[in-house]
């Protein structure tokens, strides 16, 4: 489970942003904090102009959680996946936000700002932060993920 004291990393490209600042909202009222990596309206941006800072604070470190959107979920998760220490999970519904969890130890949630409705994206989130890694076989699993240059 993310503790409410973690920041909470989130970014968008334009097909995202209005779900990022509803999800963003819903989070801070729910007591997290959150570190907006844009965009910051719905002009048509390149998303991994925000994705890669963001994935990138993941790498390094910085952050511990993110959430990352655009309108299909697919181009943001793509280009988290670029960083080693980034697992970033695209997911359309709450099951698969706790097996992106459970069983792959995400970091990033990706989330398909055109898809989804913002009720079933908020029940995604809070299901992605409140589900615990189960390590075991599936740590074996997450530590052949990164390749190593």
């Amino acid at each position: 489970m993310i503790d409410g004291s973690a920041v909470i990393a989130i970014a968008s490209d334009h097909g995202g942003f209005e779900m990022k600042e509803f999800i963003k909202t819903k989070l801070e009222a729910a007591g997290y904090s959150t570190k907006d990596f844009g965009t910051n309206s719905d002009n048509s941006v390149d998303y991994p102009d925000m994705i890669h800072p963001l994935a990138e604070a993941i790498n390094n470190g910085n952050f511990k959680i993110g959430i990352i959107l655009c309108g299909s979920g697919n181009g943001a998760q793509m280009t988290a996946n670029k960083y080693p220490g980034v697992r970033a999970g695209l997911c359309w519904n709450e099951e698969q936000a706790t097996l992106t969890r459970r069983h792959n130890n995400a970091n990033i949630l990706s989330l398909p700002g055109r898809f989804v409705p913002f009720e079933l994206a908020w029940k995604i989130t809070l299901r992605f932060l409140t589900t615990d890694f189960e390590g075991g076989r599936h740590t074996i699993r997450v530590d052949k993920i990164a390749v190593n240059p």
